[in-house]
């Protein structure tokens, strides 16, 4: 890169200030001047002012989307990376971080929600006792929305609870969940009866809004759901309504539709909503996977090579 001027690289969304020391980046330098970003950039004209005068974006799965209409308006822009097994905001695959953070995640909610641990931490915490009563796992049971690789190793840790395990899917078949010792069931079947569902399917135009009111009023008063997907496969408004309503018992979410999640948003004054900001796979073991590759990747290109190159 002699005689060149220095290539300026942005690293956006890095909102715990870890994507330095995750990764080795001196291997890209002094060819390359790293800029972070730590909070997040905002709307599509904002994401273009702020990068502007970048060469290299490196992109923390789905935080800042990346459109046409924003992508056109980079002329800069030489190299886009991007982390995580999937990037929505973009519509590629990229190179692979950890699933399984998502699956435990997933059960963290669930665990919070049927044991009432926010509500029992709060009281401690201001010099209170017992406040309310938990349920138990065995014997009741858990709908899976996605019996995948991370739909799976869900429904492994509600078998091992002595839950009855049930899934549905568009594509999913009874063989396929009696190999897993998973019992099928029909997607009706699956709200109306189970006492937690959770969700484990890809966002695409046949599962966006899937969750919606007639599901709501379908499922039992005292169950709960948990969505550590993407936001939009639940319909927004029918949860709140539902949340409010006393449809449902509560809900644990990791997914927003829109993120980070406006800070006066009806979700976060709701006692029976578990919340955490997309943090599923926020682990540092993840991180040290995510922006090692993305290292890798700038590099590889440094050198007039293809790592993983996506189309």
């Amino acid at each position: 890169m002699s005689g060149q001027d220095t290539i300026k690289l942005a690293v956006l969304d890095d909102y715990q200030s870890v994507a330095l020391e995750a990764a080795d980046w001196s291997l890209i330098e002094p060819a390359v001047a790293i800029s972070v970003f730590d909070k997040h950039l905002g709307d599509a004209d904002a994401v273009v002012r702020a990068l502007d005068e970048f060469d290299i974006i490196v992109a923390m799965r789905e935080r800042t989307p990346f459109p046409q209409n924003v992508l056109g308006r980079l002329p800069r822009l030489r190299l886009l990376v991007t982390t995580g097994m999937r990037n929505l905001a973009i519509d590629l695959v990229a190179a692979p971080m950890l699933g399984y953070p998502a699956a435990e995640h997933t059960w963290a909610l669930i665990l919070a929600l049927v044991k009432q641990i926010p509500a029992e931490n709060l009281s401690m915490h201001r010099g209170g006792w017992q406040v309310g009563l938990s349920t138990g796992l065995r014997n009741n049971t858990l709908g899976i929305l996605g019996l995948g690789k991370l739909g799976l190793q869900v429904a492994r840790v509600g078998l091992a609870f002595g839950m009855k395990v049930q899934a549905w899917s568009a594509n999913l078949t009874p063989e396929r969940c009696a190999e897993s010792g998973v019992v099928y069931a029909s997607r009706e079947e699956l709200f109306a009866t189970s006492d937690i569902v959770t969700v484990h399917l890809v966002l695409s135009d046949r599962t966006r809004g899937l969750v919606g009111p007639t599901e709501f009023q379908t499922m039992k008063p005292t169950a709960y759901l948990v969505n550590t997907s993407r936001g939009p496969i639940v319909q927004e408004s029918a949860l709140i309504t539902a949340l409010q309503g006393g449809a449902i018992a509560g809900a644990g979410l990791d997914v927003f539709d829109n993120e980070p999640l406006p800070q006066n948003h009806p979700l976060r004054g709701l006692d029976n909503a578990v919340l955490t900001g997309h943090t599923g796979y926020v682990m540092r073991e993840n991180y040290i996977t995510g922006y090692g590759g993305a290292v890798e990747a700038i590099s590889a290109w440094l050198n007039g090579e293809s790592l993983r190159l996506l189309n």
